[in-house]
């Protein structure tokens, strides 16, 4: 598992019985909210299928005969195999047609059929083997050891190499037109479970939120976020509690934090639901906020409204970063990434997983297409004072850019 900073350093929020004892009562109440999963569908095989014959038409169009992927988000995506990566490889190997076969350890063999969810062919190796002369095999087999073989972006090292060698005379290519050609395109029903977690989610914001008092440390907060998204059907994915000064710091600090009468609250959490996930930030004062606070967060707001309205079909994903800069160095902010301003990218993509490609970021070239899916998050940073987040995801439909949650009101009504 890659654990990411923001992870790592909301991990200590993420678990309840690390709490204060008067927050750990506060987590109790959540069990009686409503499972808001209890209908959510999961994608099933016919779906799955319908994956794989997209990326066999996109092999066949682009010329590549097959590409290799690793244990995660992608082959979940394509095969439903759950699996983790170790010294002993288990690949899934997706030819330009026919069925694709998982290559596996061979004690290992029951345990991934458990999660198969498409007909696939299976192939083990002996602890004694080479994974890589088996997944050579299969493709020698398929007629495919002198074409192009696409790998996808995560796939370690160790693999690509062993592969090198035993096809010597195939050419091994980024798989990345495969992937991302299938997995940036979402289908109502990936779109139907991030809608699921973003309920979730923002449902859990509003039952925290007025639970928030003075004294609490981001663990506190933490466990009232993961007490309510556990009992609304959600896997919580993290739980970023930033306070006063440690909101100035896109992910945080490590420095000791409590909730402090004028002080900023910033909570960045997600949750998943059958592997979809969401992603929304909300930026809030303890009390009576300043003029200064109220002029960044109203910014902000702002940002994110030129962003959403940038967002348009067709439009290359870097323009929307540019467009929310232009509005930012127009209030004196930057320039560029310059602090006081916007430190970080506009938005990223999201799906399976909380970071996927590509982004809203300054020379992304990709033109926005209907089903692709982004955060909204032109966050205002200034050091030594305070920060202010805001952060909403969209999805391109065939008009335009659609809210998964809609953005605050107002500084005082920061959860619709």
């Amino acid at each position: 598992m890659i654990v990411d900073r923001r992870r790592l350093i909301a991990g200590a929020a993420m678990v309840p019985l690390l709490a204060t004892p008067f927050a750990r009562a506060l987590a109790q109440q959540a069990s009686d909210l409503p499972n808001l999963a209890a209908n959510a569908v999961e994608i099933g095989p016919e779906e799955r299928a319908g994956r794989i014959a997209r990326a066999q038409q996109l092999m066949q169009e682009q010329g590549i005969g097959a590409v290799v992927i690793e244990p995660g988000a992608s082959m979940i995506y394509f095969s439903g195999v759950r699996w983790w990566r170790s010294e002993r490889l288990t690949a899934l190997v997706i030819p330009q047609e026919g069925e694709p076969c998982i290559v596996t350890p061979f004690f290992e063999e029951p345990s991934v059929r458990e999660s198969l969810g498409v007909p696939c062919e299976v192939r083990v190796w002996q602890e004694h083997e080479d994974p890589t002369e088996i997944v050579a095999g299969f493709l020698k087999d398929r007629g495919l050891a002198d074409k192009p073989v696409g790998i996808e972006e995560s796939v370690r090292y160790f693999a690509v190499a062993g592969l090198g060698r035993a096809l010597p005379d195939a050419r091994l290519v980024p798989g990345d037109p495969i992937i991302r050609g299938c997995r940036m395109i979402k289908t109502p029903a990936e779109l139907a479970l991030m809608q699921i977690a973003t309920d979730i989610t923002i449902a859990a914001y509003r039952w925290t939120w007025p639970q928030i008092e003075s004294g609490m440390t981001p663990r506190d907060i933490g466990a009232l976020m993961t007490a309510a998204t556990r009992a609304m059907g959600g896997n919580v994915e993290f739980n970023l509690i930033l306070l006063g000064e440690a909101s100035a710091y896109p992910h945080g600090s490590g420095q000791p934090q409590m909730v402090r009468p004028g002080e900023v609250v910033l909570m960045d959490c997600g949750c998943s639901v059958h592997d979809y996930e969401s992603d929304v930030s909300r930026t809030f004062v303890h009390g009576e906020a300043t003029p200064e606070q109220r002029k960044v967060w109203n910014e902000v707001h702002r940002g994110q409204q030129i962003a959403f309205e940038a967002a348009q079909v067709g439009t290359p994903a870097g323009a929307v970063d540019d467009a929310v800069r232009r509005y930012y160095d127009s209030l004196g902010y930057g320039p560029d990434y310059a602090l006081p301003g916007l430190s970080h990218r506009t938005g990223h993509g999201i799906g399976m997983e909380g970071h996927e490609p590509v982004n809203f970021v300054r020379g992304e070239a990709t033109l926005l297409k209907p089903g692709m899916c982004f955060s909204d998050e032109p966050g205002i940073y200034l050091p030594g004072k305070f920060g202010v987040r805001l952060e909403d995801c969209i999805h391109i439909t065939e008009t335009g850019p659609a809210w998964f949650s809609e953005p605050p009101v107002s500084l005082d009504e920061p959860f619709r």
